[in-house]
């Protein structure tokens, strides 16, 4: 009869989850393996045994910030009954995470993995990818928004999407810099203006 291995002394979700917001305060190349595994209160090998390498241990901290914080834009876009909220909405909704004191500012899929060294390209790349599944979803909206009625119907959904993307990511960059709420959220309200502009047939 098999024996049962030793069970993990301690919680691996909750582990996981303290492993997540070092990585995004401090960025994948800068986080070090001392550190992780002061914030997660386990021993090397129990990291290496729970989660493998340090990039895996990243890659899972990655999908839980997506299943957790990262589900912002994708309710805001989907509820709202128009397009025009569901960006709007988004980006407010994520200035007030973003500007949380309880939580590391800004975005983890903007900040953590920018610039990498050659043997981390993978990090980056996954970081990339996951950005631009932000801008797919922003293109997904304005098309729905275009299908009923509410956006014009020679927007360019394509160009939208871009904008707002990257208004959504320099957001993030600011926050990090530490500019405070309120200018953040104007600086929605500026992009929101340009709206008629961006949705008006043959721009």
């Amino acid at each position: 009869m098999a024996t049962r291995g030793r069970p993990r002394a301690f919680d691996r979700d909750a582990a996981l989850e303290q492993a997540m917001r070092v990585f995004w305060e401090r960025g994948y190349e800068a986080t070090t393996m001392a550190e992780l595994t002061a914030a997660m209160g386990i021993r090397p090998p129990s990291l290496y045994a729970a989660f493998g390498s340090k990039e895996d241990l990243f890659r899972e901290a990655v999908e839980l910030y997506g299943r957790t914080d990262g589900t912002v834009s994708r309710v805001a876009l989907t509820e709202a009954p128009t397009a025009r909220e569901g960006v709007r909405e988004a980006l407010r909704t994520n200035v007030v995470n973003y500007t949380d004191p309880d939580k590391p500012r800004g975005c983890m899929i903007v900040l953590a993995a920018t610039n990498c060294t050659p043997e981390n390209e993978g990090v980056r790349a996954l970081l990339a990818e996951d950005r631009r599944a932000t801008e797919r979803m922003f293109r997904e909206r304005v098309d729905r928004g275009i299908a009923e009625g509410d956006v014009p119907a020679g927007a360019d959904s394509g160009a939208m999407a871009a904008f707002y993307a990257t208004v959504l990511f320099g957001l993030s960059v600011q926050a990090k810099d530490g500019v405070p709420c309120p200018e953040l959220l104007a600086v929605v309200d500026a992009s929101m203006a340009a709206w008629d502009t961006l949705t008006a047939p043959g721009r």
